[in-house]
Formats: structure tokens, sequence, C-alpha cells
């Protein structure tokens, strides 16, 4: 896919960048950045069967940052190709560091990159990985073109929860640009609310959180009208930045 979507864009510059070189290259500084404790602390608490460097977040993304400015010029086949490469090998930090180059490349990805980004969301199987994939990546996609959302909208219904999850927080950079999707919030929201995943709860409370911050009597109407349904984790993030007495009411009516 990637190779085929190379030779309908640009060439020249893609066609000298190795994927594979670029990926053993990031790789390579990450491992020697890692600590072995650290490793052991981060694979328990995420509970993964990936290996792990034992790197930290800000770490990787500096070494990601510096393996981008490496490459001037790069496009979007090159940089998917390179965030494919290094998701190839099961190890955390390779992972974190494509959802890095991803993030970078956000700006110059398209509705038909919804693909790649799909499939790596269902191989992700964690927060620390689906949340960035999701909110920087698809999120940025969907905010430029609204044909994405016949895809994300797939999402919501979809039987991984990860996924659906997704699909919630794909809503997020439409919310703090000051251009919320309300309406496909409650769609979503009203199938999944009455969910016991843990992570469905979040989101759904996450998304009305990041909304209350420019639109509180919207997400104080809507609390209200879904009280019934709510779980005390999305509850509790819905009401977290109400002003203080729609916050008091809405406790009084639970």
């Amino acid at each position: 896919m990637t190779g085929g979507a190379c030779a309908g864009r640009r060439v020249g510059f893609v066609d000298r960048f190795d994927a594979e070189t670029a990926a053993r290259e990031v790789a390579d500084a990450l491992r020697g950045l890692g600590m072995p404790e650290r490793a052991a602390q981060e694979k328990r608490y995420l509970k993964s069967d990936l290996e792990f460097f034992g790197v930290t977040v800000p770490e990787t993304r500096r070494a990601v940052r510096a393996a981008w400015d490496g490459y001037p010029g790069l496009d979007a086949p090159g940089a998917l190709a390179w965030a494919v490469a290094l998701w190839s090998e099961p190890v955390h930090e390779r992972r974190m560091a494509a959802v890095e180059i991803l993030t970078r490349a956000a700006p110059m990805l398209r509705t038909a990159d919804l693909g790649t980004v799909e499939r790596l969301l269902r191989e992700s199987r964690t927060w620390a990985l689906v949340d960035g994939l999701s909110v920087n990546v698809a999120g940025q996609i969907a905010l430029r073109d609204p044909l994405s959302w016949t895809r994300v909208d797939g999402w919501a219904g979809d039987e991984d929860f990860w996924i659906r999850r997704s699909a919630l927080l794909a809503l997020l950079p439409g919310v703090r640009a000051g251009r919320p999707d309300l309406a496909r919030f409650t769609r979503y929201a009203e199938l999944m609310l009455t969910e016991t995943e843990f992570f469905i709860r979040k989101a759904i409370g996450w998304v009305l959180r990041e909304i209350s911050r420019r639109d509180p009597v919207w997400v104080a109407f809507w609390t209200e009208q879904h009280i019934s349904g709510m779980s005390g984790v999305t509850f509790r993030e819905a009401i977290r930045r109400l002003p203080a007495d729609d916050a008091g009411r809405l406790r009084s009516l639970r």
C-alpha cells in the first residue's frame, strides 16, 4: 500500500528514503536510552506482552524529533512507511515512536491513510498507544476532511472496545479547535453509555470534560438528560470543570 502511494505522489526524496534504515536508527537510539528497571515496571503497569526498552515518553519524543529533523522534505508515504517499519517489531518504545512519527505527519495524511491507522489501532491493545493514534492522528485527519467520519462512524459500533474508544477520542481535536460535533458525540455516547468497560466510560467523560471548557451549559444539560444511565466514572469526569453550582445540582440528582 505504501509503495503504491509513493509512486502516485512526489518522487525524488522518497525514492532515496529507506524506511527500514530510518526505523532501525530510531530503535538503536531508543535502546541506548533504556533502563532495565523502568522496562520491567512499565511492562507490569501496562500489563503488556510487548518488549520494553525502558525509555520515558519525553525521551522517546526527543529521539523521534531528532530523527525527523534529519529527513527534511519527508512526505506522507515516507512517514507512513517509517511508522509501519517501527511498528513491525513488538517493542513498546518502537510503537510509541511510530505514533510520534504519525503525529508529526498528521497534517499531511489523508482519509485513505486511515486504513493504516486503523490497523495499528487494532494491534495496540493499550491506551498508551490507542490514545495518541486516536486523538493526534485519526482525529486530526477527520478534522480536516469530513469524509473521514464515514470510517470513524463505523468504529463507534465496532466489537473491539479500543476501536470504540478511538471513535470517541477522535472527536477531541474538533472540540479543542472550537468546532465540537455535538450531534456525533451524542450518537456515539448514547450507543456506549451503559457499557461496563472502564476505558469507554472514561472516554465519554473525557470528551464531556473537554467540551465543558467552552460550553459548560451544554454539558450540564446533556449530563442531566443522561444521568440515570451514566456510570460514576463518566459522571465525575463530566462535572469536573463545571461551575460549582451546576456540579452541586447534578450531584444532588445522583
